[in-house]
């Protein structure tokens, strides 16, 4: 009981006259729970995402009843306002329990309602409530005009709730297992318009047809008071996997390395390519096969022609207009330059604020970016519009191996919201389909470094050696994928530009790419600022 009786000193217990029903109506209620409670509860949780910035108020922005045959829960649409002049919102749904014993960390607030004493607490940790939801989605009607709108996929038809669970530690949202067939995922972070992930999923499964991403079942969105549509939860089918693409891809790469020990291979003696060459798999040199393995380069043709399918779906619509294809223009250039000369800004202070925390290649490296950077800064103002000749699509947005599942020897792709520092406009503009492709290259080359970083000791060649063998084999990685890609592509028409323009695209997203990783990995751990800038140097030397 030590959980709940620190929680009571904190919080004692709020009494009110009023029913359930009514709470959220009473004025005195709102005020103690947005201000002494919700504040010191927000701050504590996983998916709350202001935790670098001053938190200065909470003030509910909308609630609404999560309900079905008189049993009642309230999703609350929490306005978090920063001391530095910005402000999030947040999805809470709550629940009353009287049960002492039950989710004794999850309490929010202890209540005495009329007569009844108990607990506010977060409500997805209540069976109750995730099996009501799944019921609602369940029994969705075609066209639901109510102020919370439920709507379920043709797919999802006469299924009954079995059982719920948590699927795991998540960062910025919660999701559900169901029936251990289905997931919900709960978005925590709420955007005054439809999620990314929900459009994208429902678009690719449901219009589509494309069979490498979770089939969409249904969702919850909400109409708020200024008629906005507001994406709250998404059900998809649950794929069975193997684990993603990222530890797939580290346990492949530490036998690579490995192999030169065991292959008694020499670095300097295997064959080198040029950065960006479109390849076929008859092109790679047998040592490059015999070293890496072939399993290998077939897992990472067949990530090509996945990800080639996705955007040939992505961009072969004609009547939404969401997802038409758009040529590239001067509005988009603009939007462009902004963004990246704006985030080229910021790393280029980041990396002067923490040089002195560098050291050998990342310091070497490091200062070749400070004396380059007149060069990148007008590499990226060189964009001209006028001179491509490729269209935009929506894409995946924040694409990398950890968004991906692998399974019998197939990979599925997962997770559509966007990048997480862009704001929900910025998701959802028309990219180059390039920039997907420079998110998986630059996903490659970190899973290469991390390989190294994270078991040099158990490999005989000296980091030096295993840097130059990484990069040769970044080189023949990338050379097969995109020559797997653009083959794809091309058969099935979908216009990414001349060779040369493509070749630019590509460069120009990877070194966007680049420069956008460097604020993390200065701030957060220096020693692997080497991967980021690496990245920076291969496409200004190249």
């Amino acid at each position: 009981m030590t959980g709940q009786s620190s929680i009571q000193t904190v919080n004692p217990t709020f009494k009110t006259t009023k029913s359930w029903e009514e709470l959220l109506d009473s004025d005195d209620f709102v005020k103690v729970f947005l201000s002494d409670v919700l504040e010191d509860y927000i701050i504590k949780q996983r998916w709350y995402g202001g935790k670098a910035s001053k938190l200065k108020y909470i003030e509910l922005a909308e609630f609404f009843k999560i309900q079905q045959k008189g049993e009642i829960y309230y999703g609350l649409i929490l306005e978090v306002n920063f001391v530095e002049a910005f402000y999030q919102h947040y999805f809470l749904p709550i629940a009353f329990v009287t049960d002492e014993n039950f989710a004794k960390k999850d309490r929010i607030l202890p209540i005495q309602i009329k007569d009844q004493k108990g607990f506010i607490i977060d409500a997805i940790n209540l069976e109750a409530f995730r099996k009501l939801v799944f019921e609602r989605i369940a029994t969705a009607e075609p066209i639901d005009k109510t102020k919370v709108q439920y709507h379920k996929s043709h797919l999802f038809e006469n299924m009954v709730y079995e059982s719920s669970r948590f699927m795991g530690l998540e960062q910025s949202n919660t999701s559900l297992v169901y029936n251990e067939k289905y997931v919900l995922k709960f978005f925590r972070r709420i955007f005054a318009d439809k999620n990314p992930d929900y459009e994208m999923s429902r678009f690719l499964s449901e219009k589509k047809g494309f069979k490498n991403t979770p089939s969409y079942l249904g969702s919850i969105n909400l109409v708020d008071s200024e008629n906005t549509n507001i994406t709250i939860a998404l059900m998809q089918e649950m794929i069975p996997n193997e684990g993603d693409a990222w530890e797939y891809m580290l346990k492949e790469l530490h036998k690579v390395f490995s192999n030169l020990e065991y292959k008694n291979i020499s670095v300097d003696k295997l064959p080198n390519t040029e950065l960006y060459q479109r390849l076929i798999i008859q092109n790679i040199p047998p040592q490059i096969i015999d070293w890496a393995g072939l399993n290998l380069f077939l897992q990472v043709e067949t990530l090509a022609k996945r990800t080639a399918e996705m955007h040939i779906a992505l961009g072969s619509e004609f009547e939404e207009t969401a997802f038409t294809p758009a040529h590239y223009n001067g509005d988009y250039t603009v939007w462009l330059k902004n963004k990246v000369v704006y985030q080229f800004q910021n790393r280029l202070n980041t990396i002067e604020n923490n040089i002195h925390k560098l050291d050998g290649l990342a310091l070497e490296l490091a200062k070749e970016f400070l004396d380059k950077k007149n060069s990148i800064r007008k590499h990226f103002l060189t964009f001209d519009w006028t001179k491509l000749k490729g269209e935009r699509i929506r894409i995946h947005g924040d694409y990398h191996l950890g968004q991906v599942l692998v399974k019998n020897n197939d990979f599925y792709i997962l997770d559509f919201e966007g990048e997480p520092e862009s704001t929900i406009r910025d998701r959802k503009v028309k990219q180059p389909p390039l920039k997907d492709v420079a998110g998986l290259f630059r996903s490659f080359h970190y899973a290469i470094y991390a390989t190294i970083f994270n078991n040099g000791k158990s490999y005989l060649a000296n980091q030096e050696c295993l840097f130059k063998a990484g990069e040769i084999l970044y080189r023949y990685i990338t050379g097969l994928f995109m020559g797997t890609y653009v083959t794809e592509t091309q058969n099935a028409n979908l216009n990414l530009g001349y060779n040369q323009e493509r070749i630019f695209i590509l460069k120009y997203c990877l070194l966007e790419k680049a420069i956008y990783e460097l604020g993390y990995e200065l701030n957060s751990r220096p020693q692997w600022a080497v991967i980021p800038l690496k990245g920076v140097s291969n496409i200004i030397n190249n």
